[in-house]
Formats: structure tokens, sequence, C-alpha cells
């Protein structure tokens, strides 16, 4: 079993603007986070415990379309304790998906490859997901006992639910709960496709990216529960998994704001529900390895 001290932070993202520009940096209102951002950073500001445990492992997900990056994130991987997993990105589209996943898997830090992730959010193609060539990219995905991180927005939905019928194989993840539009305050329809969602068990969920979806300034867990009581009763404690979304999160307070709603959230959840959130979902979705070193001093 994992250390109970244990905490897992299930999404996070680095980027270095001198060596890969984020054009998405540029839109009106991330002028807080348009700078550089690396895991030293991340250390020095995720320094408040949830439910007594302290943040010891990390998933760093891809930003960009970009197969450079995620070589850039693995080898980060193999030399940093924190990064236990790493979620890149390869073309699914492109008839060689196999190949390239097979030489990052052969490359500097590749095992610690263990799903993929496509802006699918930005595609206007309603059907993105149900392509035939995406679908045979995510069938070598799953083939290579790889999962597949949905990044979605609450319209997206019906592609989402149709993959998770058409590939009972491929373990799947909804980022962000599905980008719920908490702001609004009009859930009804999002809760309608998160249970449909969360009826096939290989579907697992982030709760993460939730304050930035609410008001940045104003948030307050109050604001979130409706979301987080929606998403505990569709997946049970041990189909989700803590995120940060850092450093997007700082946009609406920060990490350790965040951390700290999350606690306040988990109260009445068990001490083994709390363990499923917070260490063990992430742990067994993303193959994490409870033995590796902890961080160096």
């Amino acid at each position: 079993m994992p250390d109970a001290q244990v905490l897992i932070d299930a999404h996070h993202h680095v980027w270095d603007l001198d060596t890969r520009p984020q054009s998405w940096l540029d839109e009106p209102g991330h002028e807080p986070i348009r700078r550089s951002h690396g895991v030293d950073d991340l250390r020095t500001a995720a320094t408040r415990p949830i439910a007594g445990r302290r943040l010891e492992r990390t998933v760093l997900v891809q930003c960009v379309a970009s197969v450079d990056e995620t070589r850039e994130f693995l080898a980060l991987a193999d030399d940093t304790p924190l990064v236990g997993a790493v979620v890149g990105w390869v073309d699914l589209t492109s008839p060689a998906v196999g190949d390239v996943l097979d030489a990052l898997r052969a490359g500097p830090g590749g095992g610690y490859l263990r799903a993929v992730r496509h802006l699918v959010q930005g595609e206007s193609d309603a059907a993105w997901l149900q392509r035939p060539s995406v679908e045979r990219g995510l069938r070598a995905v799953a083939e290579r006992g790889l999962g597949y991180d949905l990044l979605i927005r609450d319209h997206q939905f019906p592609q989402a639910i149709r993959l998770a019928e058409r590939l009972p194989g491929l373990p799947l993840v909804l980022d962000h709960a599905g980008k719920p539009p908490v702001a609004g305050r009009d859930l009804e329809d999002w809760e309608r496709s998160v249970r449909r969602l969360a009826a096939h068990p290989h579907v697992r969920c982030k709760v993460s990216g939730l304050i930035t979806e609410a008001d940045p300034a104003k948030w307050t867990v109050d604001d979130i529960r409706p979301v987080w009581e929606t998403l505990l009763a569709a997946f049970g404690p041990e189909r989700l998994m803590f995120g940060s979304d850092w450093p997007v999160c700082v946009l609406a307070g920060g990490w350790n704001r965040w951390a700290a709603a999350v606690e306040e959230l988990l109260d009445g959840c068990s001490a083994a529900e709390t363990g499923a959130v917070l260490t063990e979902t992430a742990t067994a979705f993303y193959g994490l390895d409870p033995a590796r070193r902890k961080e160096r001093t």
C-alpha cells in the first residue's frame, strides 16, 4: 500500500518560454503565468499538506502538440524524482503513431510515458475522437498499455462517451472533470453527461482545473461543492484523483489555496476514500512506483 503521507498531484505542467513558446499564454488574462515555470517552482509553491499528506509525486502533462516537448518531459522525469509519470503527445492521426510511441518509450526516460493527450477542446469537429485515423491511433496507445487523458469541454461529452463505448480496453481519465460551467452555475447538462461517462468502469476523473472554470477572483468552496458532489456520486472516490493544474491554477489563487479547498471538500470522507482521491487512484492509473526514491534535498 502507498505511504499514508504521500500526496500525488496527478496534473501539472512546466514550460520554458525560451525553449518552447506557448502561444495560448498570449491570450488576455494569462499575464500572471506568462513566464517560464519549472519543477523547482512547483516545489516552492506546493507547501500545504492535504489531510496530513505532503506532495511527493506528480504527473507531468503535455502543454503543446509537440513530440519534442514529450521527449524533453521524459528526460526531465528521468532526472527528477518528484515526477513519477508523463502524459505526452503524439499525432494520433499519423499511420506511424505506433513507431513514434515505441521510439519515445525506448529513449531517455521512456519508461515514464504512461499516457498521451490531445487538446480535443480546441477541435471544431464534433466527432474528432471518432475519426478512423484517430481511433486507429488510440488503439495503438491501448496496445502498448498506455492510457489516454480526455481534455474536452462540456459540449464535447458525446464523443468522449462514444470513445469509452468503442474502446473499453483503453484506460481513460477525464481531465478537469470535463470543464463544467462552474461560473454559470447551470450544471444540469454537465451532470447528465458525467454520469453517462462514469457508467464505463474504465474511466477515471481528475478533480482539477475547477477553480479556473469558476470566477477566478471570487470563487469559494461552495461554488465547487456541487461539482464535487456530482463527481463523488458518479465515479466514487476510487475513480477520482486530485490534480492541481499548476501553474494554471495561479490564475485563481494558486496551488495552496486549491489544496485547502480540496481538504474541505474531503471532509466527511473516510480515511480510505481520502487515500483513494489523494494517492491511490493516480498511483494505479499512471503506474507510479511507490518505491521510487524521495526528492533529493
